[in-house]
């Protein structure tokens, strides 16, 4: 009995729900980013949207790299 319960291997996901948790990943950081551009923009006195468009910028710059080093994670395991 001992033996069977050793030898069971992880529950492995399918892969369309990782890939649905990545797609809200990646919404996730975009959005916080968009949000604390437009935070800080409200904060200060500029009217061009500089904050704005540097949050966003730099939060899809972080989103796909997460977004790669997952894939090139997988990649690693197969």
């Amino acid at each position: 009995m001992k033996n069977r319960e050793a030898k069971k291997q992880p529950f492995d996901p399918p892969v369309y729900v990782k890939y649905i948790g990545l797609s809200f990943q990646l919404f996730a950081v975009i959005g916080g980013g968009t949000w604390l551009g437009w935070w800080i923009q409200g904060k200060s006195s500029m009217k061009f949207p500089l904050w704005i468009l540097l949050f966003v910028f730099l939060s899809i710059v972080l989103a796909f790299y997460q977004l790669w080093t997952s894939l090139k994670e997988d990649d690693r395991r197969k």
